[in-house]
């Protein structure tokens, strides 16, 4: 018999208190659309995992709204167990996104197993609708390459004469804002505290389309309203739009077979997609990508599917030929991503002699990464959520023995931290035509003219 104090009773009659399960991204979403303004539900608490530096932190009161003058705490997830003995929970909302359905199911059967309900959002609960044609470019994993096609796009649109903006899914990393815009490099170095967000604004600033991001999407999508004939929602991992998408584009990945009916809720966008591109389709094996299309068959065999052969390119690759190369990769590809290595690497098993194993050369926060994610190969993830982070990152890249650094993520490093080797840039993107996609859009939804 489990021992230790448990109340079951809602504190106040006919309220049902609630558990968000989050990253910092979608749990405050959901909040914000399920719960806020609901008198007959009580947030209790979030809990945080896969992103470091949110859990141990208070949901503000002036985004949780006058049912929460206090705020909202902000727990661990390890501690999900004795939050479910503790506090008078009824109800726990799962809500993040890229985890398996094995994994899904254990945090199920926990909650289960305390008498609690365990709830699913479902997309029209919690997608926001736009008063304007609306693309959304999403993904069944994380690292499939969402951000490429989005700047495709994008670019796409800017050609044509038509006003566009990204929003981009939140990265509540390290200030809790309602509403971030991003129009030039200035407001990005200002506002992006972590490297993944500079990531993925840098390159669309440096495009010249505005960026918006924040926590309350309601008002996030109001503002890009105001100077938009076209808004881009640029997914996170493989979530779900939080604005309703008139066209749906969603990627599979080549070298991920089979993902796309294991992961949640990348399935769900596997069902829902308009579009369905499978990138890098020049990497994975044919058998791989049979796999692929049987499974787009039996789950979706109305959507319209292109193959995205990779284009990798690396500015000096006389800096990599034969030479011991360190290799950083995007972050989050390799960590919650599950893949052992990227594109950085891709191109240096080609010219280098060697890929340096950046392992015995870690340092703090980072040698905690790679226990962690023990499936990363011989490369460097580019994290950098925190001022203590990033400089954990530079000292291992100045700590490893190499002839050249190759940094192979979306924004330039050498803006955020010192690379004292000699460093070649990788850019990455995708060989598809895209534009006859856009074409059909803008005719159906604002007219030939465009």
């Amino acid at each position: 018999m489990k021992s230790g104090k448990r109340r079951d009773d809602p504190p106040v009659e006919g309220v049902v208190p609630v558990i968000l399960l989050g990253a910092g991204g979608r749990d405050f979403h959901n909040f914000n659309t399920c719960f806020k303004d609901r008198p007959g539900y009580r947030v209790v608490a979030f809990t945080a995992t896969q992103i470091p530096y949110i859990a141990n932190r208070t949901y503000p009161t002036e985004l949780s709204g006058a049912l929460y003058p206090e705020g909202i705490p902000i727990f661990p997830e390890e501690d999900l167990h004795r939050l479910l003995s503790e506090m008078p929970v009824r109800q726990v909302v799962f809500s993040y996104s890229d985890i398996s359905y094995v994994e899904l199911m254990h945090k199920a059967s926990l909650v289960l197993s305390e008498g609690k309900r365990f709830v699913l959002l479902g997309p029209e609960e919690t997608m926001l609708p736009s008063r304007i044609p609306t693309i959304s470019v999403c993904a069944v994993r994380t690292g499939c390459g969402k951000s490429v096609v989005t700047r495709k796009i994008a670019s796409i649109l800017k050609k044509r004469g038509v006003a566009v903006s990204v929003i981009r899914h939140p990265m509540a990393y390290c200030t809790f804002k309602p509403v971030l815009r991003f129009s030039k490099m200035e407001d990005v170095d200002q506002e992006a505290c972590t490297i993944e967000e500079k990531e993925e604004f840098e390159p669309l600033v440096e495009m010249g389309i505005t960026v918006y991001a924040g926590i309350d999407y309601k008002e996030v999508l109001k503002e890009a309203e105001k100077e938009s004939r076209v808004i881009i929602w640029d997914g996170g991992n493989n979530d779900l739009p939080f604005v309703r998408p008139d066209l749906e584009i969603v990627l599979l990945d080549a070298l991920r077979p089979g993902h796309e009916k294991l992961y949640y809720p990348g399935e769900v966008n596997l069902r829902r997609a308009h579009l369905l591109i499978i990138t890098k389709v020049n990497e994975g094996r044919e058998e791989s990508l049979d796999r692929i299309r049987e499974n787009i068959a039996r789950s979706n065999p109305g959507a319209n599917v292109l193959e995205a052969p990779s284009i990798i390119r690396v500015d000096h690759p006389e800096w990599i030929e034969g030479k011991r190369v360190l290799v950083i990769e995007d972050g989050p590809t390799v960590t919650h991503g599950d893949m052992p290595d990227g594109a950085g690497a891709s191109i240096s098993r080609k010219l280098a002699r060697e890929l340096v194993d950046p392992r015995p050369y870690a340092v703090g926060s980072l040698k905690e990464v790679f226990e962690k994610y023990s499936h990363i190969g011989k490369v460097l993830p580019a994290m950098g959520y925190s001022e203590e982070q990033v400089r954990d990152l530079e000292e291992t890249v100045k700590r490893s023995v190499c002839d050249a650094v190759v940094i192979a993520t979306p924004a330039d490093l050498r803006r955020r931290i010192r690379i004292d080797q000699p460093a070649a840039r990788v850019s990455y993107g995708f060989d598809v035509d895209l534009e006859p996609v856009i074409e059909d859009f803008l005719k159906d939804k604002i007219g030939p003219k465009g």
